[in-house]
């Protein structure tokens, strides 16, 4: 008898986690820039150092996601490919990378529901644009930022909003005959995105 309420119980929670299981695509729309510009130059008698922030522009991402809940708690792990464009002053930086979030959220009220969590990222490559110089590559091709947001689900329609930033610099770096630049490549940003669950 013992076995089979163990079973039961055992057969209950699996079918509550299937029944909360969730697979979809997304894509959406990125608005954010790179971290600071550094331009240095160490002469013994002229050093200098100046920082440029670059410009907010708009990117996008797109990609697949699974969500797997229980009483109204969920985890959310993604994969997506993102494309990111910062203006400088004198040059556009490019940059395309995996982003992997793993979000733990909570639904609040009815279809809303809040998450944050982890973000890893890998980068694909890095270049600068509308310029002769050429960067580097990256300090690190993995990095951990953070993301946290909001999410509204309509059916099987979900739409989310959130913020990602970093906890540490990746520095690209460069250097010419005369000059040594740095560019933090870990991007701020808002992210804006519409899913898909089949």
């Amino acid at each position: 008898m013992k076995k089979l309420i163990i079973i039961a119980v055992l057969l209950t929670g699996t079918s509550i986690m299937a029944q909360e299981a969730e697979f979809g695509i997304k894509g959406g729309l990125n608005y954010g820039a790179s971290g600071d510009f550094e331009n240095v130059n160490e002469g013994a008698e002229d050093f200098r150092s100046s920082f440029e922030e670059g410009e907010n522009k708009t990117g996008f991402h797109i990609g697949a996601y699974s969500k797997f809940g229980i009483l109204g708690f969920f985890i959310q792990p993604e994969l997506m490919y993102t494309s990111l464009n910062t203006e400088y002053e004198s040059f556009d930086y490019k940059l395309n990378k995996i982003d992997a979030p793993v979000l733990v959220g909570v639904n609040v009220l009815g279809p809303l529901s809040i998450k944050a969590g982890p973000s890893f990222q890998y980068i694909l490559n890095n270049e600068l644009e509308e310029t002769s110089l050429e960067i580097g590559e990256v300090e690190n091709d993995i990095t951990i930022g953070y993301q946290l947001g909001a999410g509204l689900n309509i059916g099987r329609l979900g739409f989310d909003l959130r913020y990602e930033n970093a906890f540490s610099e990746n520095t690209a770096f460069v250097e010419t005959a005369s000059e040594r630049f740095s560019l933090d490549s870990r991007p701020s940003q808002w992210i804006l995105s519409a899913s898909y669950s089949f």
